[in-house]
């Protein structure tokens, strides 16, 4: 027997995402989508620059003989579609191809160089979110008095210095003059052997193997690359601070909380509540932002980071590693993004998960 619908009774289709789940769910189409460009990209950045790679590997004296036949032996002299297609089949298994000169893969050696820069990058983010954020709350909080003219006054210098100069500073200052910092060699000391690979982050790996030596070893070399990134980024989100926390000072619902006697620790609670967003998206900028952007201060400190690794690669023409950097970079950067979006949109709920 089949049953009439009842008038004016509304048909459901079927049930869809809806509230946080749709938000998640769109942001990681969309997040698929933007890989697939950036792999293009990567690719189509690459070949199309001026300068001939097997020209440079074969060095001034070279004949034209042996420049066409280093350019068969990398494939360049293939139709640049044919070149694409292949470098695309390459990624879908996990192939970046190899490096002109050291013959590795190059998504091993972005593994072995990878962490440095992860290290590096996200510890500067937090000293700079935390030292950053203390010193525009306070100058918000103190607006006009001698707290928030000193925050400025730090806000200020370090944003008009150059990180690397910084790090110069620094260094001379810390190793060379007072003699209490270790020489800018790098993750270690020369004299130190790195320990077994596990997770390849040098402090994580030193602990696994119960080196506790080697562990401080590696904290010390992490202080100053460290505190030169986190110093200069550290005024951004100062300023940033002063003027989300500063605004939300003002707010009705602090002027509310105020007035009905709770206390002061509470009010500015509600403060860093309203503009956790703002500093919330800012660090993921900033963290995006360093991951392709420290390669001078990687060089300042030999650390054998990502950006050394790809500053050689651009310097030598060695288009594979160029490919995996901006690759790696731009993916890096969106996912980076993606979890940005997701977490601010679970943060604040008057964002409309659409």
């Amino acid at each position: 027997m089949t049953l009439a619908p009842v008038e004016g009774a509304k048909i459901r289709g079927p049930k869809r995402a809806s509230g946080p789940w749709r938000l998640v769910l769109g942001r990681l189409g969309f997040l698929v989508a933007a890989l697939f460009g950036v792999m293009t990209l990567s690719f189509l950045l690459v070949s199309v620059t001026p300068g001939d790679p097997a020209r440079l590997i074969a060095g001034p004296l070279a004949d034209e003989t042996q420049v066409t036949a280093i350019e068969a032996e990398l494939g360049l002299d293939r139709p640049l579609g044919e070149r694409y297609l292949d470098y695309m089949g390459g990624l879908v298994q996990g192939d970046l191809g190899d490096s002109y000169y050291s013959k590795q893969p190059v998504i091993d050696e972005i593994a072995s160089k990878l962490p440095a820069t992860l290290t590096l990058v996200l510890l500067s983010v937090a000293l700079a979110a935390v030292l950053g954020v203390v010193v525009g709350a306070v100058g918000a909080y103190f607006r006009t008095r001698w707290p928030d003219s000193v925050g400025r006054l730090f806000t200020g210098i370090f944003q008009a210095v150059p990180d690397f100069f910084l790090g110069l500073m620094l260094i001379y200052v810390f190793f060379f003059v007072l003699g209490i910092a270790p020489a800018p060699a790098g993750q270690l000391a020369f004299s130190e052997t790195a320990p077994a690979r596990v997770t390849g982050f040098i402090p994580i790996d030193s602990l696994v193997a119960g080196d506790t030596s080697l562990f401080v070893s590696s904290l010390k070399h992490l202080v100053l690359p460290v505190l030169t990134l986190g110093l200069v980024y550290a005024a951004y989100f100062a300023k940033t601070a002063r003027t989300t926390v500063g605004r939300a000072l003002n707010s009705q619902q602090v002027h509310f909380a105020r007035a009905m006697g709770l206390p002061e620790r509470t009010v500015l609670r509600y403060a860093f509540v309203e503009s956790r967003t703002t500093i919330v998206t800012y660090a993921g900028v900033i963290f995006a932002a360093l991951l392709g952007g420290e390669a001078i201060v990687e060089r300042v400190f030999a650390w054998d980071g990502i950006g050394t690794w790809a500053l050689t690669g651009i310097l030598r023409l060695d288009l594979p590693v160029v490919q995996g950097m901006v690759l790696v970079a731009g993916a890096l950067t969106l996912i980076t993004y993606t979890l940005l979006d997701i977490v601010v949109g679970l943060l604040d709920p008057r964002i409309k998960h659409a």
